[in-house]
C-alpha cells in the first residue's frame, strides 16, 4: 500500500487488513527495521528521510477526519469582511471550503487548490500570487510569488506544513515552499497554524515559521498512547502559543455540509502562561487583534469548553 500510494494511515492499515492499530504499529516498526518504509505519527511513509515530501495524491489521504475537525474550528475565526491569506496544503484547502460562506472575506493565496475551493464563492475575492507552479502540491513558488506579497497587510495568515515543534516551530521539505510561507507570514499581523497531531514532535529541513511568531495552533485531539504530541503540545503552550485543540466529536455533521464559521461543535482552547499575546489589545506579533478576540469570545459559547494544558 505504501509503494501503491507513497503514504498510508495506521487507521486505514488497521481498516483494511482488520486488526488493531496497536498491531499495524508493532508490524509497521519491524518494517521500517528492514528499511522497507518510514514511520511518520500516524503512518507510514516510503524512505527518504528530511528531504522527502509526499505529493498531494499521497497526503489527501492522510488524517481526514483530523483535518476536517482542524478547518471547522479554524473557519469560526474568521469573520466577515476580513481580509486573510491562505497558504498550501490540504487542510488549507479543507478550510477554504469552509471559507466560501463568509460574505465579505478577501483570500489572497499561492495554492490553486484553495482558490478552486473558492472559485464558485460570489461573496469572497480571491487573490492569486503569481509563481512558477510546483506540481506536487499545487501552489505557487519562486521570487514571482514572493515579490506579489511585498507590500500586503492582511490581518492573518492560515498556514501548514510538514512538521511543527516547539524547539523550530513550523517547518517543511521544500526549501521554495518555506519562503513563500515566510512571504506569506509577513504580510499578516498574526500567523494561525493549522496542523494534526502527525505533525507536532516532527521536524522537516526548513524553517518556515518560528515558535515565538505563532498566534494560535488549531489541532486535533492526540491519541492516549501519542506521548511526544502531547508533550509538544504543553511545551508549544509554555512558549505562549494558544492552543485550540478539536475533540472526538468535532467536525462536520455525519453527511451533513461544513459548519459555517463561528459554530463549532467542540473546541479546547487551552490558556497560556503568562498572555504573551493577549496584552495590549492591539493586533500584530505583539498583541491580540480585536478581530480575532471576537471570533474567539464568539466560539467560546456554549458548544465550547475550555481545558487547562497544565492539567493534562
Amino acid at each position: 500500500m505504501v509503494r501503491a500510494n507513497g503514504a498510508v494511515s495506521l487507521r486505514e492499515l488497521a481498516r483494511v487488513v482488520q486488526t488493531s492499530e496497536v498491531t499495524v504499529r508493532r508490524d509497521v516498526r519491524a518494517l521500517e527495521a528492514e528499511g522497507l518504509l518510514d514511520r511518520r505519527h500516524g503512518g507510514a511513509v516510503l524512505p527518504g528521510g528530511f528531504t522527502r515530501e509526499s505529493g498531494f495524491p499521497q497526503k489527501s489521504h492522510l488524517s481526514t477526519a483530523e483535518k476536517t475537525a482542524i478547518a471547522d474550528l479554524a473557519a469560526g475565526l474568521v469573520g466577515e469582511g476580513e481580509a486573510i491569506v491562505v497558504g498550501a496544503g490540504t487542510t488549507t484547502q479543507e478550510l477554504a471550503r469552509r471559507l466560501a460562506r463568509v460574505p465579505g472575506l478577501t483570500v489572497v493565496t499561492n495554492s490553486l487548490l484553495v482558490a478552486q475551493a473558492l472559485a464558485h464563492a460570489n461573496r469572497v475575492e480571491v487573490v492569486m500570487t503569481g509563481g512558477t507552479l510546483r506540481g506536487s502540491n499545487y501552489a505557487l513558488v519562486g521570487s514571482g510569488a514572493e515579490q506579489s506579497l511585498q507590500g500586503l497587510r492582511v490581518s492573518r495568515a492560515f498556514l501548514s506544513g510538514s512538521g511543527l515543534t516547539a524547539e523550530r516551530g513550523l517547518s517543511t521539505s521544500n526549501m521554495l515552499s518555506a519562503s513563500v510561507d515566510r512571504a506569506l507570514v509577513q504580510a499578516a499581523a498574526e500567523v494561525v497554524v493549522l496542523a494534526d497531531h502527525t505533525k507536532l514532535g516532527s521536524d522537516t529541513m526548513f524553517q518556515t515559521v518560528p515558535t515565538e511568531l505563532i498566534t494560535r495552533l488549531v489541532t486535533d485531539e492526540p491519541p492516549v498512547h501519542d506521548e511526544r504530541a502531547a508533550t509538544e503540545l504543553q511545551a508549544l503552550a509554555d512558549q505562549g502559543v494558544e492552543i485550540t485543540v478539536a475533540g472526538p466529536d468535532a467536525g462536520s455533521p455525519a453527511g451533513g455540509d461544513p459548519l459555517p464559521p463561528g459554530r463549532q461543535q467542540q473546541r479546547q482552547d487551552m490558556p497560556l502562561p503568562g498572555q504573551r499575546r493577549t496584552q495590549g489589545g492591539h493586533g500584530g506579533p505583539g498583541g491580540l487583534g480585536p478581530q480575532l478576540r471576537s471570533a474567539a469570545a464568539l466560539a467560546e459559547g456554549p458548544v465550547g469548553r475550555v481545558a487547562d494544558m497544565r492539567r493534562r
